[in-house]
């Protein structure tokens, strides 16, 4: 192992991350300060969209013509300035748009950054996962530091620490190694691109129900992070008034982003005793869990149990995306491989997402004022989610089957 090369791309990725963590939990509650809480949906919306079109300025623009470490940094230092100045913009109607500038030039270069990473690393199977973990640990540190030491989520100041985090990775970027452009001289569709050519080739059912339960269950994740924040802090209200203990819920979300790192290594444990169909259910599942604990905190408080529904992230996104990330790569061949983990993204991060902030913000907004709602209002609206769940993991548990003959099926189909 390249020791010092592992280094450099790890304080890219903390970094990466670092910025992310800085704002995602925290944007609730300060939009709320301000009296922007109605306009909650829509700040977390401009995530998913750029999700929705970075690749298509990844795949057809930036991969063919942008050396990529030159063009990271480009992108961050747009993204870092447009965060930085939001705060000034409060008054105005730039605040969004700033936002939604951020987001377009951020939400790209976390593909960037993997396959910066991959083209410079030797041994990608043990060394890439070192220099990936760092990102988790990036969003980990910012989030405990947040909510512990500046205390400050429903202040102006996580956008001030993402957008300068923003700028010198932007700054960094042009120290890292020379990265030529991965797709120079090929040409590609905008169907090659979104994964459409590889979707056609994959005739397996159970492939097409996995990728529609990963964009179902993904709406739970646009229902979380805009809106579990606010909830935290109305049950700091109502039950820990006077006390620490989610005064900043950053402090506390980002112990969910601590359990990603340990059960991303119990995956090989559980994948060889489990396989994929009963990891993914366990994933969906996590999610019902977790909507349920937070519907019982609503009514009786008790931190440590709500505190146990923000542990199993790692469950909830490990079991799930990751393993489901696994599964493309043992289902699908080498030529399609990269479509279909595209197409993933952009169904989850992108179109699942949208859904759960517009869906979770149509719910807030009708029944509640300024992004917040009463602890019965509450109540319901992690009630509803995890039915939806529940419903989407029976659905999957029916209609999901990972037979060895159906991955033959997929193959022939896509030799075919």
């Amino acid at each position: 192992m390249n020791i010092a090369l592992v280094s450099r791309l790890s304080l890219m990725m903390f970094a990466q991350y670092f910025i992310w963590g800085a704002w995602a939990p925290t944007m609730g509650n300060y939009m709320s300060s301000i009296g922007m809480g109605d306009s909650i949906p829509l700040a977390y919306a401009l995530h998913p969209i750029a999700c929705i079109i970075g690749p298509f300025f990844l795949g057809m623009v930036a991969d063919r013509f942008f050396d990529s470490e030159k063009l990271l940094g480009v992108l961050m230092l747009i993204a870092g300035a447009a965060m930085a100045a939001m705060p000034a913009m409060v008054e105005t109607n730039l605040f969004l748009p700033l936002l939604g500038l951020h987001a377009l030039c951020y939400f790209p270069t976390l593909g960037l950054t993997a396959s910066l990473a991959f083209h410079h690393l030797k041994n990608q199977e043990n060394e890439f996962p070192v220099v990936r973990v760092f990102g988790t640990i990036g969003w980990a540190a910012i989030g405990l530091f947040m909510g512990y030491v500046l205390k400050a989520d429903a202040t102006p100041i996580p956008l001030y620490i993402g957008g300068g985090a923003a700028l010198f990775l932007g700054l960094y970027s042009f120290t890292l190694p020379h990265t030529p452009p991965p797709s120079k001289g090929q040409t590609s569709t905008w169907k090659e691109i979104a994964g459409i050519d590889a979707f056609n080739a994959l005739k397996s059912k159970s492939f097409v129900v996995f990728l529609l339960a990963a964009m179902l269950i993904f709406i739970a994740f646009g229902t979380y992070f805009p809106y579990a924040p606010l909830y935290f802090t109305a049950i700091h209200d109502a039950f820990f008034a006077g006390t620490n203990l989610f005064a900043n819920p950053s402090g506390e979300m980002a112990w969910g982003q601590v359990s990603e790192i340990f059960f991303m290594l119990l995956i090989p444990f559980f994948f060889r005793r489990l396989g994929v169909k009963w990891m993914l259910l366990l994933g969906m599942l996590a999610w019902v869990v977790r909507f349920a604990i937070f519907a019982v905190g609503a009514n009786a408080g008790m931190y440590y149990f709500i505190l146990l529904g923000i542990l199993i992230h790692g469950i909830c996104y490990d079991f799930f995306f990751v393993t489901g990330q696994i599964y493309i790569d043992k289902k699908t061949s080498p030529d399609v491989r990269g479509q279909v983990q595209g197409l993933l993204v952009l169904l989850t991060q992108g179109v699942g997402f949208l859904l759960g902030t517009q869906l979770s913000g149509l719910y807030v907004n009708t029944y509640g004022a300024n992004g917040q709602l009463t602890l019965g209002g509450w109540h319901t609206f992690w009630l509803i989610f995890a039915g939806a769940t529940l419903v989407f993991s029976l659905a999957f548990i029916l209609l999901f089957n990972d037979r060895v003959a159906d991955h033959k099926e997929s193959a022939e189909a896509q030799s075919g």
